[in-house]
């Protein structure tokens, strides 16, 4: 029988700059998580500080992950037993990357830096390489969020042996835009798997911020036909659980 991986793919509120809050939210949705047997726990981008892509918010909360702040935010993760990828805002010598780091009972094993970047992003360096990381026989990589829509950025992890790809992403976006993506955005991962025969699970924001932004989601797990095997409902907080082989 071929070796399984059963993942947790979360949907959650968007918390902007509160480190202590996301992590409290991380260890809630880990509870959950062990009770229904998941091994691998996929967080959106920038969840641990939030997504927003302005000077003060990154001068303040970006994290070095050689340094003191990072290292306690670790320590909280030293009971959860699943393998944590979760989404971040690097600071390296200076210099701010879009990152998501994979974490096993508090230790890092690693980090990918998003490399492809959207025009807000301009204070964000892009990363230049796609790592993988093995868990039980499935081996994995990440793209976040609009690397998706490069199929050069999926295939460099597919070529590598990965089975499944992780896509922390973070749409909360404009209402106008929120309407025309929300359906789209599966669209294009779909599309990617069926080029590279990976697994694939998005993890996403979800809620309002203000008057003027909007998270649906989407947040799911998707075999390499492309198809929906596990979704969280637009606008509601959770998790997409499912078996990858």
């Amino acid at each position: 029988m071929p070796a399984t991986l059963r993942i947790a793919a979360c949907q959650t509120p968007e918390i902007l700059g509160d480190v202590p809050a996301a992590l409290t939210c991380v260890g809630d949705f880990a509870q959950d998580a062990e009770r229904r047997g998941a091994e691998l726990l996929l967080f959106p981008e920038c969840f641990l500080q939030g997504y927003l892509v302005e000077p003060g918010h990154l001068r303040r909360h970006a994290l070095d992950l050689r340094g003191a702040e990072f290292a306690t935010a670790m320590r909280r993760l030293r009971r959860v037993r699943p393998t944590i990828v979760l989404g971040l805002i690097e600071r390296d010598e200076g210099t701010y990357y879009n990152s998501a780091v994979v974490v096993s009972r508090g230790e890092l094993l690693g980090r990918y830096r998003k490399t492809q970047l959207v025009t807000g992003e301009s204070l964000f360096a892009p990363g230049d390489s796609y790592p993988t990381f093995d868990l039980g026989h499935i081996r994995f990589g990440i793209n976040i969020c609009y690397d998706t829509q490069f199929p050069a950025a999926a295939g460099a992890v597919a070529a590598q042996g990965a089975r499944l790809l992780l896509v922390p992403a973070q749409n909360m976006m404009r209402r106008p835009a929120a309407e025309r993506w929300k359906n789209l955005h599966n669209q294009i991962r779909a599309a990617r798997v069926r080029e590279t025969g990976m697994w694939l699970a998005s993890a996403d924001v979800t809620g309002q911020r203000g008057e003027e932004r909007v998270g649906y989601g989407p947040t799911c797990v998707m075999n390499p036909q492309g198809q929906i095997v596990a979704q969280v409902p637009m606008m509601t907080t959770g998790m997409a659980v499912a078996d990858v082989r």
